[in-house]
């Protein structure tokens, strides 16, 4: 079956912490490159990071420096570190397989996960 299930999200105080899994059936996982979306309410959908194949990363500006993405290849797995987290942040995050790169530029994959929410409140 193909598909990408998220898990990890909450509540969360400004300044904590919390790490997104995202587990991927091979068939998007393997060879691909994988990453994170989210959309806060009212704002259109955004690519918060993204990894390729073979490791290389992509940050939105807003959150470098505070979120790392990384990938287990053995494990069909794809997590985002996420720290230092404000409640600009707050928002359903995605999970997105098969992102293609084109000249240094990401674009949505094919495949989405069901989503999770992260809220980062006091």
């Amino acid at each position: 079956q193909v598909q990408l299930v998220e898990s990890g999200g909450g509540l969360v105080q400004p300044g904590g912490s919390l790490t997104l899994s995202c587990a991927a059936s091979g068939s998007i996982f393997s060879g691909s490159a994988m990453g994170w979306y989210r959309q806060a309410p009212g704002k259109q959908r955004e690519l918060v990071a993204a990894i390729t194949s073979g490791g290389r990363t992509n940050y939105a500006d807003s959150v470098k420096g505070r979120f790392a993405i990384s990938r287990d290849n053995a494990k069909n797995m794809v997590y985002l570190q996420m720290n230092s987290l404000n409640p600009e942040d707050t928002a359903v995050y995605y999970c997105n397989g098969k992102i293609r790169v084109t000249s240094g530029r990401y674009y949505e994959g094919a495949y989405w996960g069901q989503g999770t929410q992260v809220t980062v409140s006091s």
